[in-house]
């Protein structure tokens, strides 16, 4: 039996030469179809960390979900595209059966210190043990893999749809299940652990997908360890649905009201 965490299991890769990787997708992040997004999106950014090349730490993260990822064994390549003085750009593809099946652009960055101001704070929010657990059984697989603590706006798996909109916004505590230190490849994978907001809205499952995400790191390494096993305080809304595509964003908050990451996405849904 393994000793490793089940998110490691589900992200690992293996060196195959020339900047390439092979890895496969994890039933424990399985989603209604194919992989959970977010381990999609960590395994990316994973291959770059592990890259000997690498240079920095991420500061952003894009991936293009160009079609659907199946079950079972896939290949990512890489591409470093420049390093400069303080940046360097990626460009990779993941690759399965022959079909790029995601790409991603990836900017890691040299980070100092300097000049630093929060022009936004933490929403409120009761403490972690002070907000339920939400249940996990009979959902995805990779819901089960974390911790769900709702302060504001859950979703609703009743199956039944609201009979007006709901509010799209949600504020709820995140934390690995197993418990996990952080580090930038579980914190990509949280920024997509947000349900996607037209559930929230309409309280019903259509057909619908993220088509690309963007991930902005913050945090710097001593923020990241330092945030150890503590469970994150994020917060999701969209402003606008319609015409088949709707946006949402992200905030993902640590320890001492700091502001570790923020996101967006692309939605398609059907009607």
């Amino acid at each position: 039996m393994s000793s490793k965490h089940p998110f490691d299991i589900a992200t690992g890769l293996e060196p195959s030469g020339e900047g390439g990787y092979h890895g496969a997708t994890s039933p424990a992040y399985g989603n209604l179809v194919g992989p959970f997004g977010g381990a999609t999106a960590a395994t990316l950014l994973r291959a770059v960390l592990e890259h000997e090349d690498r240079s920095g730490d991420p500061v952003a993260l894009t991936v293009n979900f160009c079609g659907g990822i199946s079950d079972g064994a896939f290949e990512i390549s890489t591409k470093l595209q420049r390093t400069g003085k303080y940046t360097q750009h990626w460009s990779l593809e993941l690759i399965q059966q022959g079909a790029v099946r995601a790409t991603a652009s990836i900017v890691c960055g040299r980070r100092k210190d300097g000049f630093s101001h929060h022009s936004t704070k933490a929403p409120e929010a009761p403490e972690p043990e002070a907000c339920p657990l939400m249940p996990a059984a009979g959902l995805m697989g990779w819901v089960g893999r974390y911790n769900f603590r709702f302060a504001e706006g859950a979703p609703s798996f009743a199956g039944k749809a609201f009979a007006e909109p709901n509010d799209s916004r949600s504020v709820l505590w995140i934390s690995d299940l197993p418990e996990r230190q952080l580090d930038y490849v579980s914190l990509a994978a949280m920024s997509d652990a947000f349900f996607l907001r037209l559930l929230h809205v309409r309280g019903s499952m259509v057909p619908m997908g993220t088509v690309s995400l963007s991930t902005f790191f913050h945090a710097t390494p001593d923020e990241i360890v330092g945030q150890g096993t503590t469970p994150l305080l994020g917060v999701a809304e969209a402003k606008r649905f319609h015409s088949s595509f709707h946006d949402q964003h992200m905030e993902l908050w640590g320890r001492n009201g700091n502001l570790l990451a923020t996101g967006s996405q692309t939605v398609w849904f059907k009607d």
